[in-house]
């Protein structure tokens, strides 16, 4: 008998599939599927369609306390193009051979694989982590180092990215990590729209840092007083405009040492690399949104002339100013 209740919502052609092994953290399920819920084009039609799988098809417990329902078996996974794997709390047990199966067999044929969480546990007891970079929640980091030594374990980023194969930090680090997937597959604009729709930063880069440590000794003040977000508000107004760490300093009102210390402990880059990263993410979106001439693109965002522009945006995006703007433009 069919649910009532519910909307009926149109799937994409590209399929998410989410593995909840028991124990699953809902809002490590959550966070991924609002996001390529959210995810469509301008004439509204999704890019993704996402549905849930467990070993059995039956319902998995929660760390919250509530059952989830999944809509299939293990079987999903072998028609889905990108995996997630969502939290879950035994981590310290290994998961059911079936479940790491499955994850081989979907990376052999060539499905994404993404984590959220402890979800870079499966990943790892399932062997497509062996040397590479990930990631997973600070508090378990040194735990996955240990049991996988293949693994080179980084504790403080937000998310990593691997190319086919993506691991992430905790709880809302799985709403960054989605983010970027969307951006990677459907452009900025795309992934800026759901960002709104889930009133959720529209960018933090990957290799921010999970958690902001006060230098020792200090207290981290209240309600974000001491911390340099009003500074980069500051400076993404003025991505046109020439910016060195001493303007940005001065507004901080801390001394250029001071200032660039206190950034990379709240952002896990330099100033200068931060502001490079910004000013990327802004050519790109001048590019899929408007017909400015690349040389006009280059100057809004930043770099001065169409040469300086192609050099960073090639390193960053592994692709040209008007290839890009065509792939995406197309979309």
């Amino acid at each position: 008998m069919p649910r009532t209740g519910a909307p009926k919502i149109r799937q994409g052609s590209h399929r998410v599939v989410a593995l909840c092994l028991p124990g699953t953290v809902a809002f490590d399920l959550t966070a991924p599927a609002q996001a390529f819920r959210l995810a469509h084009g301008p004439d509204y039609a999704p890019h993704y369609g996402f549905s849930t799988c467990s070993v059995d098809g039956a319902p998995v417990s929660t760390t919250t306390g509530f059952e989830i329902a999944v809509e299939a078996g293990l079987g999903a996974l072998r028609r889905a193009d990108t995996v997630v794997v969502t939290g879950y709390w035994a981590i310290h047990e290994p998961p059911p051979a079936k479940a790491t199966a499955a994850l081989r067999a979907a990376a052999r044929r060539g499905a994404r694989l993404m984590s959220v969480c402890t979800g870079a546990f499966a990943l790892a007891a399932a062997g497509v982590l062996d040397g590479r970079r990930a990631t997973t929640h600070w508090a378990w980091a040194a735990d996955l180092a240990a049991r996988f030594p293949a693994v080179e374990v980084d504790p403080e980023v937000l998310f990593v990215d691997e190319g086919d194969v993506l691991t992430s930090a905790g709880l809302s680090a799985g709403i960054d990590l989605s983010l970027h997937v969307v951006r990677r597959d459907h452009g900025a604009a795309c992934a800026d729209r759901v960002a709104r729709q889930m009133v959720a930063a529209p960018h933090r880069d990957g290799g921010q840092a999970q958690f902001f440590r006060a230098p020792e000794g200090d207290v981290p003040a209240p309600s974000g007083d001491g911390s340099l977000e009003s500074t980069r508000a500051w400076v993404r107004e003025r991505l046109a405009e020439p910016l060195t760490v001493e303007a940005m300093a001065r507004h901080a009102n801390v001394s250029p040492r001071t200032f660039a210390r206190r950034f990379r402990e709240e952002t896990g880059t330099t100033p200068l690399q931060w502001l490079l990263a910004r000013r990327v993410l802004e050519a790109r979106r001048l590019l899929e949104e408007s017909d400015l001439p690349v040389e006009s693109v280059a100057a809004a965002a930043g770099f001065g002339n169409a040469a300086s522009l192609r050099d960073h945006f090639r390193r960053a995006t592994a692709t040209t100013p008007t290839a890009y703007r065509r792939t995406f433009r197309a979309g």
